[in-house]
């Protein structure tokens, strides 16, 4: 038993380090075999198991510095988060269960922890009663408070940005910590005391190093005094009256070895003042040191020290008021006791400095490309990736499709078409008809459908089979709850499941009007040329020769200004496409890894390469694709410049042709088979996505399945156990009792199994990353549409031939 205290170890288990790295660097490192890391993942086993033995002996001091310095090389080239959970018990607390954080943040958080308690330890096993015991006491204190304070400055501020805050073991708290380095310090500055006191210093001195001494144990209680109560109550009984009565304990030295000094200088009115406050003092003490918990030896301290003050001062009072009669001043009117401190918070130099523990040649995984680099090479591509899609290839997309909404609502190239070609059909026409025929496009059509509606019917039979029959409660007296209500889980999934089935059912029905709408139109492109050009009016040369004789030059003149200006658009187009596929064939080959990790061996070995830290080489990287954006803001710019001209050209020419049926009509005609394909090719685009997301969604409904027949067989086992104990029942003969149900029967029904969690499917439509069934989001959010065709459009009206 001991007057001082110590910290005690955080104790921990054995954790699969190896199988934790292993798949981090399959998952982080594909290019990367784990094996080529086994002897460091065996060096790291090593290490920690010779840490976490709890041996109170100096040379675990070197064995604690030498994991942390690893660790922090460690950190260097691994996240934080690798996969690998991190168990350590509450340190006040070992019985409870331990508390594991998937961080190495929080594992070297708790080596520096231990490494203060082992300093802490050691001390306490001094032996204090020599100068040598106090010298190697003073120092082991020194080096706890200097480790628990680069804990607290250096460690912890990088688990708490990882970490919630509250889900922090209390223990690694700052007022915790704090606290738990000033009792350090307030004890190494208590073994000064004990080393000055038996070398025979001045009392002088000795007041002013006992006045720091309860200074110290004072800022010790502040730090946890005015905490919430369950911060409070995380140290064991006894420990906070403990540091009240050390506290109380030295200021009381501290006024009766400056009693001693005013004796010595005949300054006897001041020397009872001391003593009452050191009567005062002591008594506060005591009383605090009976508290349950506290240590009897500290309770001996004070009750000594109480004795001896209460003698002196009898003493003193009766000399000064027989012989000296001296004013006794109030101890505010005395001057204060200077504070001496000659301890503080050392920190150990191989702490600082891990680098001069292990040579670089012995830092585990120092081949592999540290996590910061690895992060920002993943942060370059998803940047070029998002930059590639959203202001590029959308970019363009946007740009054509604002060219071609434009065109179409002028009803172009079809209105000149229809003037410049009046017996024949448009090439463009022509070819759209020949891709329709190749790919039997009706045909096609008609599979897709067939194909969507088996695997929609097949989906929805997996849901149906995946429904517990409850024929059971009808064939026995048995109270039984539903399935609904005995797994409310699978019911609930279920739900959804026939949910997203049932509006995935009405994106089919959508896109089958839109066929059964538009087949004949489409079945008229499969028609061989000749047939098509039947179906097609044509303008015959006497209207022509009308149109030329009313105005003979002028249509002519705008259908080639528009057409000009169209084999322009047609340009702009083609060259932003070219810049498109440019942009893309760059960011296929772009890898800018190697360049990366040039950068990061830069840096100074131990120093944790961050993504940030590469922020300008990415900027860098980047800055190549301006031109593609560039380019594309320029097209877009003379893409507009050309849709204005177009515009007011065909105004001109529509004004100088209004009044001629016949081309109205073969207009109408060409542009009807003009949309009837867009129409085809927007089918086909649907009926594909549906593919896709009912395969999806397939799978998922098996994984579905295969968890509704495990709970399935749970109920029927549970049903056939209940069969047979009331068959049991039945056939012996019952005593004559009240009618309770066998005990046998009430516990055996099983628990429900939950299912495992389904893959998510597919998105369709306008359904963008659907989040799985099972998430957390499908409590807090609607359901989302399922995948719908865009609205219906109007049917250009029938014509004929």
């Amino acid at each position: 038993m001991s007057n001082q205290l110590s910290i005690p170890f955080k104790k921990t288990r054995s954790i699969p380090i190896r199988q934790a790295v292993k798949d981090y660097i399959l998952s982080a490192h594909p290019d990367t075999h784990p094996d080529a890391f086994k002897n460091d993942i065996t060096e790291w086993e090593a290490l920690r198991k010779d840490c976490i033995g709890g041996v109170v002996h100096p040379d675990r001091i070197q064995s604690a510095i030498k994991y942390h310095a690893q660790l922090v090389f460690i950190l260097t080239k691994l996240p934080s988060d690798i996969g690998l959970e991190v168990p350590y018990c509450p340190v006040f607390n070992e019985s409870s269960q331990p508390y594991a954080l998937r961080s190495l943040a929080y594992e070297r958080s708790a080596v520096l922890f231990n490494l203060a308690a082992l300093q802490s330890q050691l001390a306490l096993d001094e032996d204090r009663s020599s100068p040598q015991g106090l010298k190697k006491a003073i120092a082991y204190y020194q080096n706890a408070a200097g480790t628990l304070n680069y804990l607290n400055s250096t460690a912890l501020p990088n688990l708490r940005v990882l970490a919630d805050l509250d889900t922090l073991p209390l223990e690694l708290s700052d007022p915790v910590i704090s606290h738990l380095e000033l009792l350090m310090l307030a004890q190494a500055q208590e073994c000064v005391w004990q080393r000055a006191y038996l070398d025979g210093l001045k009392h002088a001195l000795l007041a002013k190093l006992s006045m720091k001494v309860a200074s110290l144990y004072e800022e010790a209680l502040a730090t946890i005094r005015e905490r919430p109560p369950s911060l409070r109550n995380i140290f064991p009984t006894g420990w906070l009256y403990h540091v009240e009565a050390k506290r109380f304990h030295f200021e009381a030295a501290a006024h009766l070895r400056k009693s001693m000094d005013d004796s010595d200088a005949k300054r006897y009115g001041h020397e009872v003042a001391r003593l009452s406050a050191a009567h005062a003092a002591v008594k506060q003490s005591y009383d605090a040191a009976r508290r349950i918990g506290v240590s009897k030896l500290v309770m001996h301290d004070a009750k000594s020290l109480l004795d001896v003050v209460q003698k002196e001062l009898a003493r003193a009072e009766r000399d000064n008021d027989l012989i000296y009669h001296h004013e006794v001043p109030a101890l505010s009117a005395l001057p204060p006791i200077t504070e001496v401190s000659m301890v503080q918070s050392l920190v150990s130099t191989s702490l600082l400095e891990p680098k001069t523990v292990i040579s670089h040649g012995e830092a585990l995984f120092k081949e592999l490309l540290a996590w910061g680099a690895k992060t920002a090479i993943r942060i370059y591509n998803e940047r070029r990736d998002d930059l590639i899609k959203g202001e590029v290839r959308e970019w363009a997309q946007r740009s054509n499709d604002a060219a071609i909404a434009t065109l179409r609502s002028l009803n172009l190239p079809a209105a000149l078409e229809a003037l410049e070609k009046p017996i024949g059909l448009p090439p463009s026409l022509l070819k759209k008809a020949e891709e329709v025929r190749a790919e039997n496009g009706p045909a096609q059509v008609e599979s897709s459908i067939e194909d969507v509606r088996n695997l929609a019917e097949r989906a929805m039979q997996i849901l149906n089979e995946a429904e517990e029959d409850e024929a059971f409660r009808k064939e026995g007296p048995f109270d039984r709850l539903s399935s609904q209500e005995a797994n409310r889980e699978l019911a609930v999934k279920g739900e959804r499941y026939r949910d997203i089935l049932t509006h995935a059912a009405e994106s089919d029905a959508v896109v089958r009007e839109g066929w059964e709408e538009w087949e004949n139109n489409i079945l008229e492109l499969t028609w061989d040329e000749a047939d098509l050009e039947a179906s097609v009016p044509s303008s015959t040369l006497s209207g022509h020769s009308r149109l030329s004789s009313r105005s003979p030059n002028l249509t002519q003149t705008h259908a080639r200004a528009l057409r000009v200006l169209l084999e322009n658009l047609d340009n702009v187009q083609r060259a932003r496409n070219e810049t498109v596929a440019r942009a893309q064939r760059l960011a296929e080959a772009d890898d800018i890894t190697l360049r990366i990790s040039k950068a990061a061996s830069a840096f100074e070995q131990w120093v944790a390469v961050k993504p940030e830290m590469l922020e300008d080489i990415l900027d860098e990287e980047l800055s190549k694709y301006e031109k593609f954006r560039t380019m594309l803001e320029q097209s877009e710019q003379k893409q507009q410049e050309l849709l204005d001209a177009i515009k007011d050209r065909n105004i001109l020419f529509l004004q100088s042709r209004k009044d001629d049926p016949i081309v109205k009509e073969r207009e109408h005609a060409l542009q009807s088979l003009d949309l009837a394909y867009h129409k085809y090719k927007e089918i086909i685009r649907n009926l594909d996505e549906g593919l896709k997301f009912y395969n999806d969604f397939g799978n998922m409904m098996v994984q579905f399945k295969e968890a509704c027949k495990v709970w399935a067989n749970a109920r029927r086992n549970e049903m056939m156990a209940l069969t047979r104990a009331m068959n049991a029942v039945t056939l012996e003969p019952a005593p004559i009792r009240s009618r309770e149900a066998p005990s046998n029967l009430t516990s055996s029904r099983s628990t429900p199994v939950s299912p495992p969690p389904p893959a998510t499917p597919r998105s369709r439509g306008i359904v963008v990353d659907l989040p799985p069934p099972d998430s957390a989001d499908w409590e807090a959010t609607q359901l989302p549409p399922a995948p719908m065709m865009p609205a219906k459009k109007s049917k250009t009206p029938k014509r004929t031939s």
